[in-house]
């Protein structure tokens, strides 16, 4: 009877360690469990790739009917080849063709010369916290606080006797003093100068801005720039118009060039799919 409590005993034993044992198991694999989830999150921490992994072929972006209203001289140009080859424009020199490409044209005609650039980049971020739209939006910032827009000011309240107006002095201040954007003889005053001010525009894009500057490349000619920039996701697009007079004091007309430019901002948005 003794021997056989014995057996019973040992049994017993052997049945509890084994019993402990399939526990620790079970925590053991409990706690590699929960550290997975873990690792599983940060990796998905990585931030997300841009829209766009390719660039158009910039010189055949802008058509034929917008390079005429662009560059009037163009259509002047009696030469067929002469003329096709302006249309074609000269590609910017590059190394990377699906970062950064660009076109410029260059007509001139008896009433001025106009010049047409446009520059398409796609941002691309090295580091894995910071998506590519978020880089590109930092580029798109930094270039929008190196233009100095004038900041928004209202037309409402007059100005003092003999003052500038509230239209006038932020873009004189925008441009170092040159002649206000919109402000020239013969431009629209008041409200409708202040419309032609240097801005951020909110209906082109992610994001965009537009700047306008009136200087003199000598002493008598006056030379208009108007420059639109926007971001549509990671890819930032800038157009930069230039028109320069043949006849001493003519002044190129902001709105008509602001409204040239913005369209053809338009259309290059609407060709990328923003």
């Amino acid at each position: 009877m003794q021997r056989k409590a014995y057996v019973t005993g040992t049994a017993a034993l052997l049945a509890a360690l084994l019993l402990a044992g399939c526990s620790s198991g079970s925590a053991s694999d409990s706690t590699t469990d929960n550290a997975n989830p873990g690792a599983a999150g940060s990796a998905t921490a990585v931030a997300q790739p841009g829209k766009y992994r390719t660039l158009p072929e910039p010189c055949g972006a802008v058509g034929h009917d917008t390079l005429d209203s662009l560059l009037p001289g163009i259509k002047q140009i009696a030469d067929p080849a002469q003329r096709d080859k302006a249309y074609q424009g000269q590609a910017a020199l590059t190394y990377d063709t699906d970062r950064k490409v660009g076109c410029r044209w260059k007509v001139e005609s008896a009433d001025a010369t106009d010049r047409l650039s446009v520059d398409f980049e796609r941002v691309v971020s090295y580091d894995n916290t910071v998506s590519d739209d978020d880089q590109a939006k930092n580029l798109f910032e930094g270039e929008e606080s190196a233009a100095d827009l004038p900041a928004p000011t209202p037309t409402s309240s007059p100005s003092p006797s003999g003052s500038p107006s509230s239209s006038e002095s932020p873009s004189s201040s925008a441009s170092g003093g040159a002649t206000p954007s919109g402000s020239p003889s013969g431009s629209p005053s008041g409200s409708a100068a202040a419309d032609l001010q240097p801005r951020v525009l909110s209906d082109l894009g992610d994001e965009a801005y537009i700047d306008d500057q009136l200087g003199s490349s000598g002493s008598t000619v006056e030379q208009r720039t108007v420059t639109v920039v926007f971001r549509t996701s990671n890819v930032v697009v800038t157009i930069e118009y230039e028109e320069q007079p043949t006849a001493v004091g003519t002044v190129p007309d902001s709105k008509e060039m602001q409204d040239r430019a913005r369209k053809l901002a338009s259309q290059l948005d609407d060709a990328l799919g923003g």
